[in-house]
């Protein structure tokens, strides 16, 4: 079992951590230490998982542009050697090529040197195989390896240099070239204006590599330098500021179309040529309806807090079923993979955070890949003298929406936040006009009539915090208000251990 220190830089399916000293109240945590105990404790667990020995394992190693990345990967890397195994050492790269690395060098694992969208201070390890990611159970059993000390033996191993972003970025202008299949087939984008916004990321290599390349003007692109710093907004499409900045850069150009990428280019999300967002619910529903093409009445998975709007569409536009299920991107890809293997026709799971794995790419979250899908349906639509906003035409977005994060202040928080949402359960069942959604899967999820809110509630608990989320949403001016204080009237009254 995990002791407390071990048991804290468990994220989900992802190690984090500190990396970086001098912010207050958060000490560097992912020492070189904790580091190579955990590059080891993978090296176990994947020798278990391959069935082959630790020195005859070959894995990759890459990192987005965190100031503490070369740190890490170089202590990954150094681990990796020393125990006789061969390391392709794949550079500044981005999540899903670090996936695709294991297909196409191949390699029996890889390690991403990673935080997502969270500050410079902070840094991690996300691990893949053949299979993909891996899963809760898997980042506990490295950590136990790591906790316990336990080694291979010793044994020199090799380091190559390879600059697999180079092959990736080959790939994704391949899936273009084919998809639109254009006149000019080697430049499918000429006469396209495409701006991205990598956010200082590692996701500039879009532009330069991928776009550029195939004749679109990527003029008025924005923070395509990395830079592990961060400097102008948080690299992050549910970043208020962020896609203010893509959909200003779309405005401001006349484009066609603008993208935008989180650190690692695992999530993206677009802008039309109005300046309007495609992102969260509108993301969904444009990236379900691409999928859907030859997948007639297929299934949809989603988060938890998607609109009623978007299961009208998903459910009469595209004629699909929606499963919405819980929070967090591996819960979504897992449900997804299920379905099939029970005979499901399910080609996508979609979460409104911007992380989308379509069946036709491994049930892989890759933000360049779904953008890559849009382009396509861009330029495919402008031969039929279409355009993307039309699409979402029939999509029925909330008037107000809102999402409140009450902090949980007992010690065991699970406990408490269950217990919270049981008691609410008991009582939303027994109010007048408080319709709860059969077919939730996360916490409660209320519904109400045009006279008490015109909208919903979804209470539940976040998936690594010691928080309670509370999303609303409402199909009237002032409903938010509503439903709002018919919830906090509950809380208030019949719970404790909440700060309200």
């Amino acid at each position: 079992m995990l002791n407390e220190y071990y048991a804290h830089f468990k994220s989900g399916t992802d190690i984090r951590g500190t990396a970086v000293d001098g912010v207050e109240g958060e000490p560097l945590d992912l020492t070189n230490e904790a580091v190579e105990e955990m590059a080891t404790g993978f090296l176990l667990w994947l020798s278990d998982y391959v069935e082959k020995k630790v020195s005859d394992l070959t894995v990759s190693v890459g990192r987005d542009c965190r100031i503490s990345g070369e740190r890490i990967s170089a202590c990954v890397r150094d681990t990796f050697k020393k125990y006789g195994v061969k390391v392709y050492d794949c550079s500044l790269s981005s999540t899903p090529s670090m996936f695709m690395s294991t297909l196409d060098i191949p390699c029996d694992g890889a390690v991403q040197i990673t935080a997502s969208h969270h500050p410079y201070n902070k840094n991690g390890l996300k691990f893949f195989t053949k299979n993909g990611g891996l899963d809760h159970g898997d980042i506990t059993a490295i950590l136990q390896y790591a906790q316990d000390k336990t080694k291979p033996e010793l044994c020199d191993g090799e380091e190559i240099q390879i600059n697999f972003m180079k092959q990736y970025a080959e790939h994704l202008r391949n899936l273009i070239k084919e998809g639109v299949n254009a006149e000019n087939y080697d430049k499918p984008l000429a006469g396209f204006h495409i701006v991205v916004d990598a956010g200082n990321g590692v996701g500039g290599f879009y532009a330069g590599e991928v776009l550029e390349p195939l004749g679109a003007d990527v003029s008025g692109s924005r923070y395509l330098e990395p830079d592990g710093m961060f400097p102008n907004h948080i690299p992050n499409p549910e970043n208020d500021k962020a896609m203010e900045s893509i959909c200003e850069a779309v405005l401001e150009n006349k484009a066609d179309l603008g993208v935008i990428f989180d650190t690692d280019v695992d999530r993206g999300g677009a802008v039309d040529s109005f300046g309007k967002e495609i992102n969260r619910n509108r993301l969904v529903a444009l990236s379900s309806l691409i999928a859907l093409e030859g997948n007639k009445g297929g299934t949809v998975v989603t988060d938890s807090i998607t609109s009623t709007g978007l299961t009208e569409f998903l459910e009469k536009e595209l004629k699909a079923h929606h499963y919405r299920y819980r929070r967090g991107y591996k819960n979504i890809i897992n449900k997804a993979v299920e379905l099939n293997e029970k005979g499901i026709n399910c080609p996508i799971a979609s979460e409104t955070s911007g992380h989308v794995a379509m069946r036709e790419n491994y049930f892989l979250d890759d933000g360049a890949y779904l953008c890559t899908r849009i382009i396509i349906k861009m330029a495919v639509l402008q031969k039929e003298g279409r355009t993307i906003d039309e699409l979402l035409k029939n999509l029925k977005e909330p008037k107000e929406s809102k999402e409140i994060r009450i902090k949980i202040l007992e010690k065991d928080f699970k406990n408490c936040g269950e217990c919270v949402i049981e008691s609410l359960t008991n009582y939303a069942s027994e109010q007048k006009g408080w319709n709860i959604a059969p077919d939730n899967r996360e916490g409660i999820r209320v519904s109400f009539d045009k006279d008490n809110g015109d909208g919903w509630f979804l209470l539940r608990l976040s998936v690594h915090d010691p928080i309670l989320p509370l999303n609303i949403e409402s199909d009237s001016v002032g409903g938010v208000e509503i439903i709002e204080k018919k919830v906090f009237d509950f809380l208030r009254e019949n719970t404790s251990g909440l700060a309200l």
